[in-house]
């Protein structure tokens, strides 16, 4: 313990065993220890007390849209990782497409580094693409580093990333599959897509009625097929439709290797609420209605659903027009995903304990990052402080992603973020950001 420099003091620390009184002893960025609370502090060390908010680890977001290079107009690396620092994210693994190029190709994949090397405020990760044509790329890209690969089963809404038919699919999951890597899908199917009315005009409900939940529950369940055959490792994207879940459990007591993420603005926003042209609230698959909602937070509290992330998919304020049909479908949400969340937990009785499981300890798990997501010897010393019981409203104009436009204007959300930390470094604090200090991670 000599060489800790820095302890982190709370009456309420959130841990694997729970969430107690604790000191966090910090050495060469690591966590050295999780002392007891009134353990006297190495010699030397810098003590930080926090009282009673709360010391969570930093959360692990691994599907965000920060679109740089090429549409950094959308959002840039600055943008995003600024606001990830401000709302208690410290790892976040960039998605492959939005931006230009796409990650689809080791070509890809290094402007994606160029750009994000000196802008990073917290840890970048990327992921890889599946498009037709590249899967003599898909090992090349894994052997870069990549933490694996995305595709889509009908049209992604940009052209330079095109989705795959079901040969390309079965051709890019043999080929994953054959070097241990991880396929994460856009599930939804794309003959039911078709068939749906075609969403035109202000009205929240005709959009809806275009994305059916049966459109993801069929794209599912060939999913699953195809993983069983394949003996494939598989992850279900933005889950939105609570229909699915019986058949992820029941996949999952027969082997199947598939896991399952959801997102904030299913858990929290409903179909019932939006208004009539107010596409900020439009995303694919869509918000749905508040009896779907309950059976997502049932998923996730008997572990069907693994994890809570925020597929942040920004864009500029022109293009979120009042026709539901016309506008960009995305949630830009990355500043926001911590409070809320735990709003709705809180409402619902659930734990914050849960909420760091399922938005920091299982994120890190998907992609095989050890170092991360949780507060224990060893893992990275990164931190959320939040005080859970205080409030705020959100202020579009005042978040820090690139463009002010987002579902939760106007809510007031439990959860204020007071700082965040990285490797024992604070990198916010009460939503002031420092310079960048993040680092570029490969899978391990």
């Amino acid at each position: 313990m000599s060489d800790v420099e820095l302890v982190l003091r709370s009456t309420r620390v959130t841990t694997p065993e729970g969430t107690r009184a604790a000191a966090v002893a910090v050495a060469d960025g690591k966590i050295a220890a999780v002392l007891p609370y009134d353990a006297e502090a190495p010699a030397g060390a810098r003590i930080e007390d926090l009282g009673d908010d709360v010391l969570l680890p930093g959360l692990v977001d691994t599907h965000v849209h920060v679109n740089d290079p090429g549409r950094t107009e959308w959002e840039g690396f600055a943008s995003a990782t600024r606001a990830a620092a401000a709302g208690g994210i410290t790892t976040l693994i960039d998605m492959p497409l939005n931006s230009i190029p796409p990650t689809t190709t080791p070509d890809g994949l290094a402007a994606k580094r160029a750009v994000a090397r000196a802008k990073a405020h917290i840890d970048v990760g990327f992921w890889g693409g599946a498009v037709p044509g590249n899967v003599p790329d898909l090992r090349p890209l894994h052997d870069a580093g990549v933490f694996g690969f995305k595709c889509f089963l009908l049209h992604s809404g940009v052209d330079e990333f095109p989705p795959l038919g079901p040969p390309e699919l079965e051709a890019a999951l043999a080929e994953i599959a054959g070097f241990g890597g991880l396929l994460i899908v856009h599930a939804e199917d794309p003959q039911l897509i078709g068939g749906a009315p075609e969403p035109r005009g202000p009205r929240y409900a005709d959009f809806l009625a275009s994305r059916p939940r049966a459109a993801e529950d069929r794209a599912i369940a060939g999913l699953i097929d195809l993983a069983r055959k394949l003996d494939a490792r598989v992850h279900v994207l933005h889950l939105s439709s609570s229909d699915a879940l019986p058949l992820i459990a029941e996949a999952r007591r027969e082997g199947v290797r598939i896991t399952v993420e959801t997102c904030p603005h299913f858990l929290t926003l409903t179909a019932e609420e939006v208004p009539d042209g107010a596409t900020e609230f439009k995303c694919c698959p869509p918000i749905r209605e508040a009896a779907n909602q309950d059976a997502l937070w049932d998923g996730l509290a008997d572990g069907t659903i693994d994890c809570v992330v925020s597929d942040h998919s920004p864009c500029t304020a022109d293009l979120k027009v009042g026709d539901f049909g016309q506008a960009w479908g995305g949630i830009a949400s990355l500043q926001l995903g911590l409070p809320a969340v735990w709003t709705e937990a809180r409402r619902r009785g659930r734990s914050l304990e849960g909420v760091v499981r399922w938005m920091a300890t299982a994120p890190a798990a998907l992609v095989g990052l050890g170092t991360k997501g949780a507060i224990e010897a060893g893992r990275d010393a990164d931190f959320a402080v939040l005080a859970p019981d205080e409030t705020f409203t959100v202020d579009a104009a005042a978040l820090l992603h690139r463009n002010p436009v987002t579902a939760y204007a106007g809510k007031t959300l439990y959860g204020v973020v007071r700082s965040t930390w990285l490797r024992g470094r604070k990198i916010a604090d009460h939503g002031v950001t420092t310079e960048p200090t993040g680092r570029l991670l490969e899978r391990p």
